[in-house]
């Protein structure tokens, strides 16, 4: 009987059970794309914060102890100056965090002349390719991780040992062109050196005023075979909670506990840890303005997810209030009758309740599969990436149904088992 009831009100009421089915996926639909986005965005924004610059820097142990010391800036340090072997780059892509490590670029400064006016030339690597003992394989350099840069010119290589990058404002200096040759002497070494522009770049700092070149070339300017002066190196990171600044401080405080999770969570304390001890001759430094702003973004986008979600459902859940109410109301005859008959609120309530789940499920199911392509839709539009949907979002979507249909029966309800069966069967 119950089912046969059912049944009928489904194909009786099509049009306004529609409407409810409509509703609950419109809302679940926004809901379950903002919650894809927001468990995925954490990588998303990472990945494109990563292209306007590091977020570790490596140092020389020895250089790092006296700049503390006496508060200089690298490029003050003077004598202290030392050196990291280029072999050692390579562990840097063997940590535990490996995969998080995005980019990385070694720099060796030297000093030259050019007509006889001072320049720096830094040497880098452009876009190398290593092979990590692990087996596998990397390209990394500077060119990624400067993408704001803009260059003209072919693309530089590493490989492309009589060319330069040469600065926008060494350019208009001395009126040079994409092609021209240049010659330069060595300060340290009174090496002569004839170089072709491959390129003039913008970046907007004091980088404009320098030449780059491969890093062989400037080792051998410097006499510094081997070795390199820092290292910048864009990871991916998780942002910074009390854990991580405590490790950050002193990770011998950790408990056991605390240890493990720090250890193996992708703050950039615990990456910079991990490179000092498998390279324990540099030091590691963060650039918290970097780190802390990619946290601080991070939580303000997943927060404003957040807020869209909350507020789809409360739309939903307030439609569907007015919705059930209509359909309540439309219906009092029908509810007055089967209460004249025997009907106890609960029977009345559960007939209810079964049909607005139903339909609130369907919707909801309809609701979800929207909800992955306005997600793709958002990722590709924003991020220029796939996001991938997260299993965890179909339990929550359930509840989400639940939630909604619920709180948007409640008013109806209500009304539905204060009706009195005299009033509504006399037209009251």
């Amino acid at each position: 009987m119950f089912r046969r009831m059912l049944l009928s009100v489904l194909v009786r009421q099509k049009k306004k059970l529609f409407l409810i089915a409509l509703t609950v996926a419109l809302g679940v639909s926004l809901a379950t794309a903002m919650l894809n986005v927001m468990f995925d965005v954490g990588d998303k924004v990472n990945q494109e914060l990563k292209a306007y610059g590091a977020n570790l820097n490596i140092v020389p142990r020895g250089s790092a102890v006296i700049n503390e010391m006496y508060q200089l800036d690298n490029n003050d340090s003077g004598q202290a100056v030392q050196y990291i072997k280029e072999d050692e780059l390579v562990k840097i892509k063997m940590i535990f965090w490996a995969y998080n490590i995005v980019d990385f670029a070694p720099f060796l400064t030297t000093q030259a002349t050019f007509h006889d006016k001072p320049i720096t030339v830094v040497g880098t690597w452009f876009n190398k390719h290593l092979n990590i003992p692990t087996g596998d394989q990397v390209d990394t350099g500077m060119l990624a991780m400067k993408s704001w840069w803009t260059i003209d010119g072919k693309t530089m290589t590493d490989d492309n040992v009589q060319g330069a990058m040469v600065g926008e404002t060494v350019a208009k200096q001395w009126n040079l062109k994409l092609g021209d040759k240049i010659d330069i002497i060595s300060t340290h070494t009174n090496k002569k050196l004839t170089l072709t522009i491959n390129n003039i770049f913008h970046s907007g700092s004091v980088e404009d005023a320098q030449i780059y070149v491969s890093l062989p070339v400037a080792q051998d300017l410097a006499d510094k075979n081997g070795l390199v002066e820092r290292v910048e190196v864009s990871a991916l990171t998780t942002p910074e909670n009390e854990l991580a600044r405590k490790a950050a401080q002193d990770p011998n405080s950790l408990s056991r506990t605390e240890w493990d999770t720090w250890y193996c969570t992708a703050y950039i304390s615990s990456i910079a840890y991990q490179l000092e001890e498998l390279m324990p001759d540099v030091r590691v430094k963060a650039i918290m303005q970097v780190a802390e702003s990619e946290g601080s973004i991070l939580q303000k986008t997943q927060l404003l997810m957040l807020l869209l979600t909350v507020l789809s459902l409360i739309c939903s859940a307030l439609a569907i209030s007015n919705l059930v109410t209509a359909n309540v109301i439309e219906r009092s005859t029908e509810i007055g009758l089967l209460k004249a008959l025997g009907a106890t609120n609960m029977a009345v309530s559960l007939l209810i309740f079964s049909e607005l789940f139903i339909i609130a499920f369907l919707g909801g199911i309809l609701g979800y599969f929207i909800g992955i392509g306005f997600a793709q839709v958002i990722g590709y539009t924003v991020f220029g990436s796939f996001v991938e949907p997260k299993m965890l979002i179909i339990p929550l979507t359930i509840i989400m149904v639940f939630l909604i249909t619920l709180l948007g029966s409640l008013p109806a309800l209500r009304m539905m088992m204060f009706l009195r069966p005299t009033d509504v069967l006399h037209g009251r």
